[in-house]
């Protein structure tokens, strides 16, 4: 998440390979960008994980916060 673009949507930002790709964070679709089916599903599957934290992360940014931490998709 990049906290200083805390514009529009709620959404996170995500590397595979040389693939970016942004997230919405309340449903999980994708924005811009797009790597594999799998690795789709599996960024999704976290977020949903992390859905709470994620939020709570945007929130902060919007408000001039640094956002916390969020464990990595391993």
């Amino acid at each position: 998440m990049y906290f200083y673009e805390s514009h529009g949507k709620p959404h996170i930002h995500a590397q595979y390979g040389d693939d970016l790709a942004v997230f919405e964070i309340d449903s999980g679709e994708p924005l811009a960008g797009g790597f594999p089916r799998a690795q789709t599903r599996l960024v999704q599957a976290w977020i949903e994980i992390h859905k709470k934290e994620l939020l709570d992360d945007w929130r902060m940014a919007a408000d001039g916060q640094t956002p916390l931490k969020v464990e990595p998709l391993k």
